[in-house]
């Protein structure tokens, strides 16, 4: 006999029959209708996610023109909401082995509400920084809880079949995301600060579906939260990481200001190893480092988040600046890279329940983004748009295939006590190579355009002298010569940050041809938790 609660109710649960001979409610699943009815709403709440990072991406050129900002904020304006999501993910996963996964879903998606709707009122560039740290960590909740409910309802080996709806969710958050962003910034009456908006009511109704329609068993136990590896984890990665994006730029990267950066953050990040070891409710638990999937998973997730998001957050820029593209242009012009996402990700979803078996998908998505980012790297500002779209299409058939199927693998391995704390750090690790993507990519984009900028004013008779440091805050104001000048800067110096990141990529490849496969279990998290209690 076991006392559980169901959200709010109390119920004692009987041991149950054999599984041959009871319904699936009755050993405590959860039939396809309800996990379908579950899923409404949390899905929901990761498309507000997803939307809320594609919907900005294409106006972000017109926010940081609009407020005079640089190059530099317009990095931090991606980094500080990804660096916020990075430092709480692995906060919200071991609160999710604590307390109400629902719960928490809800709280999450109530900060990022609270955060976008200030966002929306910035009246500067460094305002609207700060409302993003708000807003991300609110997200770093939302994609994390998502991913470590599901595992709690759905079996590994079920798990594929619903993979199709998140790649549903991702691909129409992608294509819609920048589609409304560059209808909104185009619109006189509207203008860019509803981007920020326009995710608050499809958050609202996400919470609503969440109260009516998840009900997840919660075990009561006593509950120690392990507060100082909380602090010493975000001060660390916050340390680390913003020495990264200021380094070579605010100050010289061999500096008393990179000796205390480092310094302090390796000393942080030091003491929440040593806290993380004593601690009875680590935030991170250690032991799972220990299991070879899930240390090689991390790595490849490391990887591929700086690949992919270091690389991605600069595709808006180089389609408006360097083509000349309408941001509702730039949002049509990604569709071939979300359309290779959604198909990619919900065939091998489909392969995968039926065989069990998911490695191979892996390290053949694993290559494909290789090849999809050696082959944007060759891009140039006048590369031809067809050619463009074959490569983005490539590039989404692999992340396709990657992203979510390294969740799984992990999930697959763990025990179900540590399935928050293994998902969100999957997450974390994840989001944690897309801040440093972001702010090493963003600073190799911002010199290479100096140089290349640099090069072009020398042979312009008297630009050099009136343009100063031209660069993204002047474009603007800048005189047509020079405009043009400086957006063929920012095409040819894109293509080297795809290049880096396919160098970057091959390290994902590398680690998950070393992982071990393991069969995908056919219990969900819920059941397994039941047994290793019992």
């Amino acid at each position: 006999m076991a006392t559980t609660t169901r959200d709010d109710r109390t119920a004692v649960v009987p041991t149950p029959a054999p599984a041959e001979v009871v319904p699936a409610e009755q050993q405590g699943r959860m039939t396809h209708r309800q996990i379908l009815s579950a899923l409404s709403g949390m899905l929901l709440a990761m498309f507000v996610a997803f939307l809320s990072s594609t919907v900005v991406s294409n106006a972000l050129p017109t926010i940081i023109t609009e407020l005079r900002g640089t190059q530099g904020q317009y990095t931090w304006v991606v980094t500080a909401t990804l660096l916020a999501s990075t430092a709480s993910t692995p906060i919200w996963g071991k609160l999710a082995d604590l307390y109400s996964k629902k719960l928490l879903i809800q709280i999450s998606i109530v900060v990022f509400i609270v955060g976008s709707m200030l966002a929306g009122l910035a009246q500067s560039v460094e305002t609207l920084i700060a409302w993003r740290v708000l807003q991300g960590l609110g997200l770093g909740g939302i994609q994390a809880l998502v991913q470590i409910a599901m595992a709690a309802m759905i079996s590994p080996r079920e798990r594929g079949r619903y993979s199709g709806l998140i790649g549903a969710v991702m691909a129409v958050a992608t294509v819609g995301g920048p589609l409304i962003g560059g209808l909104l910034v185009d619109t006189s009456w509207l203008g860019w600060r509803w981007c920020f908006y326009v995710g608050v009511p499809f958050a609202v109704v996400a919470l609503v579906l969440l109260q009516r329609t998840l009900h997840l068993p919660v075990t009561r136990r006593a509950v120690r939260i392990d507060y100082l590896g909380a602090a010493f984890l975000s001060a660390g990665v916050s340390a680390l990481l913003i020495w990264v994006t200021l380094a070579g730029g605010t100050f010289a990267w061999a500096s008393t200001e990179t000796a205390l950066f480092v310094g302090g953050g390796l000393l942080a990040v030091a003491a929440f190893v040593v806290t993380e070891l004593r601690a009875p409710e680590p935030i991170v638990p250690l032991r799972l480092f220990r299991d070879r999937t899930t240390t090689l998973s991390i790595l490849a997730s490391i990887a591929i988040g700086v690949a992919m998001f270091g690389s991605s957050v600069f595709l808006g820029q180089y389609l408006q600046i360097s083509r000349g593209y309408s941001p509702t242009a730039a949002g049509l012009l990604t569709l071939p890279m979300v359309g290779g996402l959604l198909l990619s990700s919900t065939v091998s979803g489909i392969l995968i329940t039926r065989s069990g078996r998911w490695k191979g998908y892996l390290v053949a998505g694993s290559l494909l983004v290789v090849v999809g980012f050696a082959l944007l790297g060759t891009v140039d500002h006048e590369t031809d748009m067809v050619l463009l779209g074959a490569f983005l299409f490539v590039l989404g058939v692999g992340i396709g295939m990657t992203m979510q199927n390294l969740v799984l693998a992990v999930q697959n391995t763990v025990a179900a006590r540590d399935l928050g704390a293994a998902s969100s750090a999957v997450a974390f690790f994840r989001s944690l190579g897309g801040t440093i993507g972001v702010a090493v990519l963003g600073a190799v984009l911002d010199s290479r355009v100096g140089q290349l900028t640099a090069q072009g004013l020398a042979g312009v008779p008297g630009a050099a002298q009136g343009s100063g440091g031209a660069g993204l805050a002047d474009l603007a104001d800048a005189p047509p010569a020079v405009r043009a000048l400086i957006a063929a800067a920012y095409g040819d110096a894109t293509g080297r940050i795809f290049a880096v990141s396919a160098v970057v990529a091959v390290v994902a490849v590398v680690a998950i041809v070393f992982i071990r496969e393991v069969a995908l279990r056919t219990e969900s998290g819920d059941e397994r938790l039941q047994t290793e209690s019992a």
